[in-house]
């Protein structure tokens, strides 16, 4: 006896140009208010797949803000920031989790304020810059973080922030204050 396959189910209509607009808009709108990693990565996993670069980047900004120690608007804040969005960016080249161990002992040892005024002051751009910077997101960069909190760095390392970025072809005065 022959088996008979049932029928397929119809495809869905492929979205309109404006429902693709809506759809992705909406997604965008809940960005903001997402606090859980695991839906975050999530989200950034479908927009991957779906090519909503927009919305992939919102919630990647989102899930390093969310997974920052320290109280927002803190240098410390805006450094593990920077941190955790380096860690997911090293996360999603190399297909494992990957944890900045020395930095991290750095920070233990000195403290993230002298662990940024190291990073602007070095002769050589560190790994994080090149890829955030790749990545269209200075505003993570530990030079920005410095250039955001003048009055916690010296004159000698708000230059150097400042060289490292305008050297990269980034205009400081849209970085924020």
């Amino acid at each position: 006896m022959k088996k008979s396959k049932a029928a397929a189910p119809p495809k869905p209509a492929a979205l309109t140009e404006k429902e693709l607009a809506a759809r992705n808009d909406a997604a965008l709108a809940r960005v903001g208010a997402m606090d859980d990693p695991g839906k975050i990565r999530n989200l950034i996993a479908n927009a991957d797949r779906m090519g909503v670069g927009n919305v992939r980047d919102a919630a990647f900004r989102r899930l390093a803000t969310v997974l920052a120690e320290g109280e927002p608007g803190s240098v410390e804040h805006d450094f593990w920031q920077t941190i955790h969005a380096f860690e997911e960016l090293l996360k999603d080249e190399r297909g494992k989790t990957v944890r900045l161990s020395r930095t991290r002992q750095k920070i233990a040892r000195v403290g993230e304020r002298k662990t940024l005024a190291d990073f602007a002051e070095a002769t050589k751009e560190t790994q994080g810059f090149e890829l955030l910077m790749a990545r269209h997101m200075p505003e993570l960069t530990g030079e920005a973080i410095i250039l955001r909190h003048p009055d916690d760095f010296d004159a000698a390392t708000r230059d150097a922030a400042t060289a490292r970025l305008e050297g990269a072809g980034v205009d400081v005065a849209t970085l924020g204050a």
